[in-house]
């Protein structure tokens, strides 16, 4: 673990919470990196500096890789790993965070622009510009709304389905390209797997090889040396084993002329049906794009102690995707295998990510035009060894371990993601997620507790209209229920933070029930969140005489105990 960020005692300054009447605090909290140099030394320079160069050499294949993913010119990759990069070092919170193109904002990036293209590659790259924007915007305003947390209704184990299904996707686009075969462009996941098998007999072996070499290579790299540069250094080997070995001859497939030099920043546009048309798959990059990294963020965070604002994270990430698209390439978000890679260098601050903006751009000057004999198959082995590890078993088998209706939104989104595409996967997921969600806030846990000659009915959960009427419906079955001839019932609001309209009329009906059945019924734990609208229904008078601090203490007022073992559980 790398020691925590200079300043890092002193989160407040890092996320802005200085005071509002002093300029410095105000600029330190809308422009976080003005904080961070100021708490720089030459250690902590010495460290983003090492970190910062040990990241590049990481992004500089993996851009261009998941550029190809995404449809574009690789040399687009580069574009969206330097001016993006800085926009975000510049209002970021995070000190770690690795910005950049990224495989699944790649994929979306590319299943939102292929259908909108027509096979024109200049106005998909128009288009890819176009919804960069699209997106950054979005992520703007969600920041100035102050909407970070909303995002948190976005279940973890649906972006874990959603991941490890767009993981498989992601592979089987790149295995036409590793066997060297043309398969056109099928509609779809099991479309393109039953295209690549229908041309298994025509892979081309030369590419296939080098192809498996790359990607050999690559794990044991990961595996063994994680902080070795292996993917620039398997990029720079094939690059020149093209040339010695006659690869091209052999009909190995090469990157071709590569410019070099950053493009002139545009404004791109588009007719406004076209925008409309861009508009959903924004939305689902900005949020999953936003998503990605701070949660990320938010890990290494825990290790450094440095705070993360949520807010001016959107206002970062959107300023990234502002940048991406006036420099003609495409929407970009924060990685996690490359800060996991920044952290572990020993990076401290954004600085790292400045240095790492400046090493590509280095790169993307003088290297370039060297990528001409690139092989393709190696960007593509690039993709798979990355993508391996976004398929997590373990997070499924964990969801449906721990709740079953987890289980059910993850394998929902795992499975509509591959059958159905990605966007309607993730939608679909979403929908489950919050249908599941409410579902819960509309069937509280409700557990019935017999003592001697009483009940207890234990309620968890908010006291909406839903659950209202089950809590009734509860009471109905046990009143119903031979042999229900108890003096007292006792309804223990403790685990209720709150009540409406409904709950409290949900109340008042249990008490006219319980009196035509001969029962009278008392209430123990009583909140803030449930006795305020009861007074202000004047209900709570009728409970003056039968209202008790805890259950203990109306089991005790009524003459009796609960009996030992003796609990039977009725869940809605």
């Amino acid at each position: 673990m790398t020691e925590p960020a200079e300043g890092a005692a002193e989160p407040e300054s890092t996320t802005g919470t200085a005071a509002p009447d002093r300029p410095s605090g105000m600029i330190a909290r809308r422009v976080p990196l003005v904080g961070w140099l100021r708490r720089a030394d030459a250690g902590s320079y010495r460290a983003d500096l090492l970190a910062g160069l040990t990241v590049a050499a990481m992004l500089v294949p993996q851009s261009m890789a998941y550029a190809a993913l995404a449809g574009m010119p690789p040399v687009t990759g580069l574009y969206a790993a330097t001016v993006p990069l800085v926009a975000y070092a510049v209002l970021g919170t995070s000190g770690q965070l690795a910005f950049g193109p990224v495989a699944i904002v790649s994929l979306l990036t590319a299943s939102t622009l292929a259908p909108l293209a027509g096979g024109d590659p200049g106005r998909y790259i128009a288009l890819a510009g176009l919804l960069a924007l699209l997106v950054g915007g979005i992520q703007v305003l969600l920041g100035l709304l102050r909407a970070g947390r909303l995002t948190g209704l976005l279940s973890h184990p649906v972006i874990s389905g959603f991941t490890s299904a767009a993981a498989i996707v992601i592979a089987t686009s790149q295995l036409d390209k590793l066997l060297g075969i043309s398969v056109g462009r099928p509609d779809g996941w099991l479309a393109r797997l039953g295209a690549i098998l229908t041309q298994l007999p025509a892979t081309h072996l030369p590419t296939l090889a080098v192809g498996v070499l790359a990607i050999a290579v690559l794990v044991l790299g990961r595996r063994y040396r994680p902080r070795f540069p292996t993917p620039l250094v398997v990029v720079i080997l094939a690059t020149a084993a093209v040339p010695l070995l006659g690869l091209e001859a052999l009909g190995v497939a090469v990157l071709g002329e590569v410019p070099g030099g950053l493009p002139r920043p545009s404004l791109p546009t588009a007719p406004v049906d076209t925008i409309i048309a861009l508009l959903p798959g924004a939305v689902i990059i900005a949020l999953l794009s936003y998503l990605e990294g701070i949660s990320v963020a938010r890990a290494v965070a825990a290790r450094t102690r440095d705070r993360i604002d949520p807010d001016q994270e959107l206002l970062a990430s959107g300023a990234a995707n502002l940048a991406a698209g006036l420099f003609q390439a495409f929407p970009v978000a924060g990685g996690f295998s490359r800060t996991a890679v920044n952290h572990a260098a020993g990076a401290r601050s954004p600085i790292a990510t400045l240095v790492t903006a400046a090493a590509v751009l280095l790169a993307l000057l003088v290297m370039a035009p060297l990528f001409t004999t690139l092989p393709e198959v190696v960007l593509a082995a690039v993709v798979l060894a990355a993508v391996a590890t976004l398929v997590d078993l373990r997070e499924a088998r964990h969801a449906w371990q721990v709740e079953r209706t987890d289980g059910i939104a993850l394998t929902v989104t795992f499975l509509a993601t591959l059958l159905l595409g990605v966007e309607l996967g993730i939608g679909l997921g979403i929908a489950v997620s919050l249908l599941l969600s409410l579902w819960r806030v509309g069937v509280p846990r409700i557990e019935v507790e017999r003592s001697l000659d009483g009940v207890v009915l234990h309620v968890e959960g908010d006291l909406l209209p839903a659950s209202s009427t089950r809590l009734l419906e509860v009471l109905e079955d046990h009143l119903d229920a031979p042999g229900a001839c108890e003096e007292h019932l006792v309804l223990d609001l403790a685990g209720v933070p709150s009540a409406d309209v409904s709950g409290i009329n949900a109340i008042a009906a249990l008490d006219v029930a319980c009196q035509a059945a001969g029962v009278e019924l008392h209430l123990a734990g009583v909140r803030e969140g449930v006795r305020a609208p009861m007074e202000r229904a004047h209900l709570a008078e009728r409970f003056a005489a039968r209202s008790h601090r805890d259950v203990a203490a109306a089991l005790t007022a009524l003459g009796h105990r609960p009996a030992a073992g003796a609990l039977s559980a009725q869940r809605g």
